[in-house]
């Protein structure tokens, strides 16, 4: 009976727990019929929005960029070339003072320079007077010499008469013969000391000569210590630094100031002597023969900027020559030249180019033909570029044959007509929707 009732509750909780759980089933499928399936999202692809520039062939001329400090093309250091007391100094001589051409710079005190010069002056004068004297007797010591020459041969004369008159004929005496020998003996003896005169005189007037042109050369070296007193500027001077004062005592040699000729101002600028072998201009029909240097540089204009302000601060200088191969740095320094009238400007907001100004050149080179001029970040540092082929963003690998400092040339690797994108995209997935916003025109 126990067990009857037993199987009886298993029966009825059963019958219970499947009524629970067909109507909880039953219940979800209702509410799952009354919820609505959601709207379907349509995916549509965002294009990239780019600026572009179309591809087209050109002929580039080449610049070459280098810098450099400005220096005058004259700096002369000026050292006292006599000593002395400074008694002078021109009340200009201040660094940075413009010294107009011929003025007075400084004075030596010349007392006994003059003196000196005063004491050579008068040498010279006695010996040309004595140089004078000297042409003079010569000239009157021939004429006696011809008087002595006649005295002479009728002394020989009236000396061999006598003689064989007396000898051959007796006639005369032993005294008289030794009379005419004895003054023919006199005559003989006064034109041989006036004859060794005469042959001497051009020695002596040799030697004067020397000796006059010895203080000649005495007085040249006194005019020119004593001109040496008075330190003119021979060209228009900046005063760079000066070392001497008033009073002071300066010897042969000691440093006394600097001055610049800023009528010529020289930049010299280091090239890559790569770039300077393919883009520098060379005439190669100037050439110097058996010169082993560079030849026939053509003097293009060239444009200076001052690199603390290089958009308003802009020159226009030439390139003279080339100054010198580095083989270390593998550099050739070339020399770019500037006049001082084409230095200053009439803009008043805008400084004249000056000596220490660091400044950046660029020296027009050679023309590159058929070459695409690109914003130089449109390219990048694999040497690939970005193109639109069918609103498609592409990859392409490029050959770049320059890099500037705006834009790169590139040679190959584009068609002409090719829409280059030029706007700055960060790591874009290759394939994606452009859209062009813009069309830049070269």
């Amino acid at each position: 009976m126990k067990s009857n009732r037993s199987f009886i509750n298993v029966i009825a909780r059963a019958v219970i727990c499947f009524i629970i759980l067909f109507f909880g089933i039953f219940g979800m499928i209702s509410i799952s019929k009354l919820k609505k399936d959601p709207a379907q999202a349509v995916l549509k692809e965002k294009p990239l929005l780019v600026d572009v520039v179309e591809a087209r062939l050109e002929d580039i001329p080449v610049s070459i960029t280098g810098y450099g400090e400005v220096k005058a093309l004259n700096s002369v250091s000026i050292s006292s070339e006599i000593s002395g007391k400074i008694t002078y100094i021109n009340s200009r001589l201040e660094p940075g003072e413009i010294i107009p051409s011929g003025d007075i710079l400084f004075k030596i005190d010349s007392r006994n320079y003059k003196a000196a010069y005063d004491e050579s002056r008068a040498i010279v004068e006695q010996l040309k007077n004595t140089v004078q004297r000297l042409e003079k007797e010569y000239e009157i010591y021939k004429i006696r010499l011809k008087t002595l020459l006649r005295s002479k041969n009728l002394a020989e004369d009236e000396f061999n008469r006598v003689k064989k008159l007396f000898t051959k004929n007796k006639v005369g005496t032993q005294s008289g013969v030794d009379s005419a020998e004895q003054a023919y003996n006199s005559a003989k003896d006064r034109f041989d000391q006036i004859e060794q005169s005469v042959l001497l005189f051009p020695i002596r007037i040799r030697e004067a000569k020397n000796t006059l042109d010895s203080s000649k050369a005495r007085l040249e070296i006194a005019k020119a210590n004593l001109k040496r007193c008075v330190v003119k500027t021979t060209f228009n001077s900046r005063v760079k630094d000066i070392f001497i004062e008033l009073g002071q005592y300066v010897t042969t040699g000691m440093p006394a100031l600097t001055l610049a000729d800023d009528s010529i101002l020289e930049i010299w600028v280091p090239l890559d002597s790569r770039d300077a072998r393919q883009w520098i201009k060379f005439d190669e029909n100037k050439t110097v023969n058996n010169i082993a240097w560079f030849n026939g540089l053509e003097k293009v204009k060239s444009k200076i900027r001052w690199t603390e302000d290089p958009k308003n601060h802009i020159w226009i200088g030439f390139v003279h020559r080339v100054v010198k191969f580095d083989r270390k740095s593998r550099t050739i320094t070339v020399a770019v030249r500037i006049n001082a009238e084409d230095a200053v400007s009439n803009d008043n907001n805008m400084l004249p180019l000056v000596e220490s100004m660091f400044c950046s050149v660029e020296i027009p080179g050679k023309i590159l033909k058929n070459v695409f001029k690109l914003p130089r970040w449109s390219v990048s540092y694999e040497k690939t570029i970005f193109i639109v082929d069918d609103n498609r963003l592409k990859t392409v690998p490029v050959e770049v044959e320059r890099t500037e400092e705006d834009f790169s040339l590139v040679s190959k690797g584009i068609n002409q007509g090719d829409y280059i994108i030029i706007t700055r995209l960060v790591n874009p997935l290759e394939n994606s929707l452009v859209k062009i916003s813009e069309k830049i025109k070269k």
